[in-house]
């Protein structure tokens, strides 16, 4: 395995890992938190169309990962590592938002499960959510714990 990849190569080995990730923020006391997620990856804010390199993370207005992203807009992921030790981390900066043109836009189509179970109001009766977009500037994939390789990419 060389030492370069593609965000298309990170994309693709992190789905074979799971759909679950790990997502690490700071709070502005300097207080780190790291929470299950399950990202999918779609269009950049504002489009509906163009390449899929956002990473999308449903969340609620008021949660600990959305005030801390509000203070401090750099996340961490590192997905779930198998038993042969292989693992996604990413690095990239959040935004969360909360607006219904954004709700609407990505409440079909983008997420892989149903948004109603968490949200049964759908994106009009749910002020409570909202979405942390990612863009990702730096990823590593770990093959066997290291031993097996690292690809690195950056944006």
């Amino acid at each position: 395995m060389g030492d370069e990849a593609t965000l298309s190569d990170i994309k693709a080995f992190a789905a074979g890992l799971g759909p679950w990730a790990h997502l690490a923020t700071v709070g502005t006391d300097s207080t780190p938190d790291v929470v299950p997620v399950h990202p999918c990856w779609g269009p950049a804010p504002g489009t509906d169309d163009g390449p899929a390199d956002t990473l999308w993370i449903m969340c609620g207005n008021g949660s600990v990962k959305a005030k801390n992203v509000g203070g401090q807009p750099r996340v961490a992921l590192h997905w779930q590592v198998t038993e042969k030790g292989d693992g996604v981390e990413m690095w990239g900066s959040g935004t969360l938002l909360d607006d219904l043109e954004t709700k609407h836009r990505l409440w079909q189509g983008v997420f892989d499960y149903d948004l109603n179970a968490f949200a049964p109001g759908g994106p009009d009766g749910s002020p409570d959510t909202g979405f942390l977009a990612v863009a990702p500037d730096r990823a590593v994939i770990i093959v066997a714990y290291g031993a097996g390789g690292i690809r690195r990419w950056r944006a």
